[in-house]
C-alpha cells in the first residue's frame, strides 16, 4: 500500500517540474519549496557508474566545504603526550588517551561528530570497531582522521570538512549546508563536492561515471540536476 504524503510535501513537489535543473536554478527552487519549521539540511546525492563490490571501484574521500555546514562539529581526539594538548588548543571538545578509549568501549559513548586518532593509538582504537563502525566514526588514514597533525585535522573538521563514500547501491550522500544559506553559498558547496567526487573517479571504473545527481532537503522534494553540466563543472 502506497504511503500517503502530506499536503505540504505534495505542494512542495508540485513546484518541481519533471526535468533536470542546473544548480543555479535548483537551489532557489528548493528554498522556495520549504515548509518545515526548522532549518533543514541540504543534501547532494550522486548515483555513480561504479560497482562497490569491487575494492578498486570504491569512491571515497573528504572535502572542506568553502562555506561550512552551518553547524560546528563536535570533535574528539584520542592521542598521547603533547598531541593531547594540541587537540585541546585546536578546539577539540573531547581529548585524551586510553581513558577515552575505555569510555567509548564501556559506555558505548559517541557524543561527538568526528573522531581523530594518532597512529600510535590505533592499536587501542581498533578495539572500538563495534561501537564506532556502525556510526561511521572509525578513524581512517584515507579521510585524514588518523594523523600526527591533530591540530590541522581538528581545524579542518571545524571548518566544514565532510567525508563522502559510495554505499552498497553506488550512491554518495553528502550534506552541503543549511536551507537558510545564501543560495550562492549552497551552489559553491555543492560544486565543490561534485568536483571532489569527479576527481575521485577510480581508474577501474568504466563507462559513464556520474549517472544522476539529486539535490534535496530534510523534508523537501528531490530536484534532479543536470548531471552532464554538473560533471562538466566538476572537471572545470
Amino acid at each position: 500500500m502506497a504511503r500517503k504524503i502530506s499536503k505540504n510535501l505534495a505542494k512542495a513537489r508540485a513546484l518541481v517540474e519533471p526535468r533536470s535543473y542546473v544548480l543555479a536554478d535548483a537551489v532557489p527552487l528548493l528554498q522556495k519549496a520549504k515548509y518545515a519549521k526548522f532549518d533543514e539540511t541540504v543534501d547532494l546525492t550522486l548515483r555513480l557508474g561504479v560497482d562497490p563490490k569491487h575494492a578498486d571501484q570504491m569512491v571515497r574521500g573528504t572535502v572542506v566545504l568553502p562555506h561550512g555546514l552551518g553547524k560546528t562539529k563536535i570533535v574528539a581526539v584520542i592521542a598521547s603526550g603533547d598531541k593531547v594538548k594540541d587537540a585541546q588548543a585546536a578546539g577539540a571538545e573531547f581529548f585524551g588517551g586510553e581513558e577515552l578509549v575505555e569510555k567509548i568501549q564501556k559506555e558505548n559513548w559517541t557524543a561527538f561528530d568526528a573522531l581523530i586518532a594518532t597512529p600510535d593509538m590505533m592499536k587501542s582504537v581498533g578495539r572500538l570497531g563495534k561501537v564506532l563502525g556502525p556510526k561511521g566514526l572509525m578513524p581512517n588514514p584515507k579521510t585524514g582522521t588518523v594523523t600526527t597533525d591533530v591540530a590541522s585535522a581538528v581545524k579542518e573538521i571545524k571548518a566544514g570538512k565532510v567525508e563522502f563514500r559510495t554505499d552498497k547501491t553506488a550512491l554518495v550522500h553528502v550534506p552541503v549546508g543549511k536551507l537558510s544559506f545564501d543560495p550562492q553559498k549552497l551552489i559553491d558547496n555543492a560544486t565543490t563536492v561534485i568536483t571532489s567526487v569527479v576527481k575521485a573517479k577510480p581508474a577501474a571504473a568504466k563507462g559513464k561515471y556520474i549517472k544522476g545527481v539529486t539535490l534535496s532537503s530534510t523534508m523537501g522534494p528531490g530536484i534532479q540536476l543536470d548531471y552532464a553540466a554538473a560533471e562538466a563543472a566538476g572537471k572545470a
